[in-house]
C-alpha cells in the first residue's frame, strides 16, 4: 500500500534550450518575476554573444523587472514570444514532458529536497544525451 501525504509544497523548473544543450534551475515554490529574472541573468552569463529567447506570453515573461533587465543588455538581449495556446511549438516542453514520463516516472520523493535532487540528477543525465535534445526541436518541427 502506498501511503502519500498531499501538502502544498512545490518545486518549479524552468529551461532554456539551444540546438545541442539546455539550462535549466529548480525553483522553490512558483515562478514569479524575481526567479525569471535570476534566470535571465543566469543565461547571459553561460552564453556568450547576442541571446535571443523565444517564450511564451507568461505574465511574469512580460513584467516591468524583466522588460528593464532586457533593456539593460542593449543588443545582447532580444525577445521574441509564440503564438498564444502553441506549446507544441516550445522544445521546453518536449523536455518537461520527457524528464516527467521517462527520466522521473513512478518517483514517489519523501520530500522536496529529494524530488529537487533526483529531478536533478535526471536533467543533469538528459544533457549528456544530445540526440535526446535535438528530438526536442524534431517535435517542434513536425508540429509545424
Amino acid at each position: 500500500m502506498l501511503h502519500y501525504h498531499f501538502n502544498r509544497k512545490m518545486l518549479s523548473a524552468v529551461a532554456a534550450m539551444t540546438w545541442r544543450n539546455f539550462y535549466f534551475r529548480l525553483y522553490p515554490d512558483t515562478i514569479h518575476t524575481a526567479q525569471v529574472v535570476d534566470f535571465l541573468a543566469h543565461l547571459l552569463r553561460q552564453l556568450p554573444g547576442k541571446l535571443l529567447v523565444i517564450w511564451d506570453r507568461l505574465p511574469q515573461h512580460r513584467a516591468q523587472l524583466v522588460s528593464e533587465l532586457v533593456v539593460a543588455q542593449g543588443d545582447r538581449l532580444w525577445i521574441e514570444y509564440l503564438p498564444g495556446y502553441a506549446p507544441e511549438l516550445n522544445p521546453v516542453e518536449y523536455l518537461w514532458g520527457y524528464w516527467k514520463h521517462h527520466a522521473l516516472p513512478n518517483f514517489c520523493p519523501d520530500d522536496l529536497t529529494e524530488l529537487g535532487f533526483f529531478g536533478r540528477r535526471a536533467l543533469q543525465r538528459m544533457r549528456r544525451r544530445p540526440t535526446l535534445i535535438r528530438s526536442f526541436w524534431q517535435q517542434t518541427k513536425l508540429s509545424l
